[in-house]
């Protein structure tokens, strides 16, 4: 049964890599690279700061960064535990697949870009919704496409892709109640 599970999962990232086109490479190139969108979490943060005041928003930025950490070190143990290795290291893949990517790295189950984009996410878009009611539906958007550029561009099979996005919903909602009671500890809502 894994076997076939992942032998899908290798179909499935050949036949997704190689709709790629030059066209289009360094556009998701963009996508994909971690400091594209610094000006979307500056107007996150600038949205914390509107609602919340200063002392809110730098109790948020408390937050945020053992948030990442967080999701860092676990998705690094998972990587480490695994051992699974990427596209570009794996027999019957890498030579029928689209290396986009200029590095490729060793292991990569599971994605760290897509737990940590989807953390954010749903972070952010619950700690903001009763103010921006869509923006979750944004930011997940957000989120699946630049989990899909991992893809695009050679580096994560797409059970990378998903098993990094759940840990992220997970790690998001968890960080989002450690907010919240924060907030209300500190008399800020």
């Amino acid at each position: 049964m894994l076997e076939q599970l992942i032998e899908l999962d290798h179909e499935l990232f050949l036949f997704l890599n190689n709709l790629g086109s030059e066209t289009w490479d360094n556009l998701w190139l963009i996508i994909t690279h971690k400091f594209t969108f610094a000006p979307l979490y500056a107007v996150l943060l600038f949205l914390m700061f509107k609602k919340f005041g200063l002392k809110g928003m730098l109790l948020m930025i408390l937050v945020i960064v053992l948030m990442v950490t967080f999701t860092d070190q676990i998705t690094n143990q998972f990587k480490r535990g695994f051992m699974r290795s990427r596209p570009c290291g794996t027999e019957g893949v890498m030579d029928r697949m689209r290396m986009v990517a200029a590095y490729c790295g060793k292991y990569g189950y599971f994605s760290g870009h897509s737990s940590n984009t989807m953390a954010a996410a749903i972070f952010a878009g619950l700690l903001l919704r009763p103010y921006y009611k869509k923006l979750i539906f944004i930011l997940v958007t957000w989120s699946v496409i630049v989990a899909y550029s991992r893809i695009y561009v050679g580096v994560h099979f797409p059970l990378d892709i998903v098993s990094g996005m759940l840990f992220g919903v997970f790690s998001g909602f968890i960080f989002y109640k450690l907010a919240k009671y924060i907030l209300k500890r500190a008399s800020i809502s």
